[in-house]
């Protein structure tokens, strides 16, 4: 297996193709540079003396449970007791389907008013609008991705490879939700640039532990793909160009933690703060798959040297899907074992100043600027520390 396959059950399916006719078999994994990869080659005991992660997901997320309550009417009519396999978010969800049109209400529940099958309710993996990657020369739609990813992947000048063909993206329409693309590689490969702003509501639940406050709730998201810069195969950076793209919200879950600036600032000068927070907000992303069913292109985050709704600095993780999918909220819930592998993971990486390994990103929308590998190691002994402390 080329680099780690994202969760310990793809793992072991991946494994178990070989053998099965009863004779021996040999699995090999082979690390990529990645932190969890770098982690897991450190810690052979994540892999062997574990079992497989528990799934996540939010069932109340209101992007997925229309879809599947369509999709559960069709096999057998939705009556109130099914409230304890959806959760109190049903009602609001049967309400607005039957207002659409799409179930029934009758005196014993709700039903599929159709005689076909939902098939085109929606996709339950991307659960939004999709934008059709189309060929210039020839018309041919040769793919879609979720409108969520198009600002960052086929924005204009985007270099996008498609099932090992590369294009080039001449054009973006997001009103009729298509990229026009070329055929041909330019030599050069691009990578989207972004800002990022965060909201919070009031938490669902937090805690304290001595002066730090964890925190997990519904966050809004604000981004903008602003440039993207081109860069040759060895890592070059031959151009930096602007582009004009809308600013994307949208509302997920996060957990977040809070640290007082004078504990920061006692440990760290002011200059190398925000570094050290971004550092550690990456490795953190890295590692999260290793407690939930994820990968880092599932979850995002974002830091602040000193928020303005916090006044202090905080670092957020949140759910890469509108609504929310589980995976912070799973992050909370381990946020000592997380945050205690993230360190171990910076700490044990040979590299001076940060590397793919541990703290760079490989969909850092700010080009991995600014960085501080030694920092981020402070800052998690601090969070570490507080953690230990208990309730304050």
């Amino acid at each position: 297996m080329a680099g780690w396959p994202g969760r310990l059950s793809s793992l072991w399916q991946q494994a178990g193709r070989a053998g099965r006719r009863g004779s021996a078999a040999l699995a090999v994994l082979v690390a990529a540079d990645d932190p969890l990869d770098a982690y897991l080659m450190k810690h052979p005991e994540a892999i062997f003396g574990e079992p497989v992660e528990r799934t996540v997901v939010n069932p109340g997320n209101p992007r997925l449970l229309p879809p599947h309550l369509i999709a559960a009417a069709y096999e057998r009519r939705i009556t109130e007791a099914d409230e304890g396999v959806f959760g109190p978010g049903m009602w609001p969800a049967l309400d607005e389907l039957v207002a659409a049109g799409q179930l029934r209400r009758r005196p014993g529940g709700w039903f599929w008013p159709q005689d076909t099958r939902p098939d085109a309710v929606g996709s339950l993996r991307t659960a939004g609008e999709v934008v059709a990657i189309v060929e210039g020369a020839s018309g041919r739609i040769i793919g879609t991705i979720d409108s969520a990813s198009a600002d960052l992947q086929v924005h204009p000048g985007a270099v996008h490879v498609h099932q090992g063909q590369t294009y080039v993206v001449t054009h973006l329409d997001l009103e009729r939700a298509s990229a026009t693309v070329a055929a041909g590689d330019p030599g050069w490969s691009t990578q989207a640039q972004s800002r990022s702003e965060f909201t919070f509501a009031t938490p669902d639940a937090a805690q304290l532990s001595g002066s730090l406050t964890v925190c997990r709730g519904q966050v809004t998201v604000h981004t903008q793909v602003v440039s993207f810069m081109r860069r040759l195969p060895g890592g070059e950076i031959i151009g930096r160009h602007e582009l004009d793209l809308p600013v994307r919200e949208f509302v997920t879950e996060g957990v977040w933690w809070i640290l007082p600036a004078d504990l920061v600032g006692e440990a760290l000068p002011a200059q190398v703060v925000p570094g050290a927070l971004h550092a550690a907000e990456h490795a953190a992303i890295g590692m999260l798959p290793l407690f939930a069913t994820c990968d880092r292109w599932d979850i995002g985050g974002v830091s602040s040297a000193c928020h303005p709704a916090t006044g202090e600095p905080t670092i957020l993780v949140y759910d890469g899907y509108a609504g929310g999918a589980g995976y912070a909220a799973r992050g909370f819930e381990i946020l000592p074992q997380w945050l205690s592998a993230t360190r171990a993971l910076i700490a044990e990486c040979p590299c001076q100043r940060g590397c793919p390994r541990c703290v760079v990103s490989p969909k850092c929308g700010s080009g991995n600027e600014p960085l501080d590998k030694p920092g981020a190691i402070t800052v998690l002994d601090l969070v570490l520390g507080e953690l230990a402390r208990g309730p304050g």
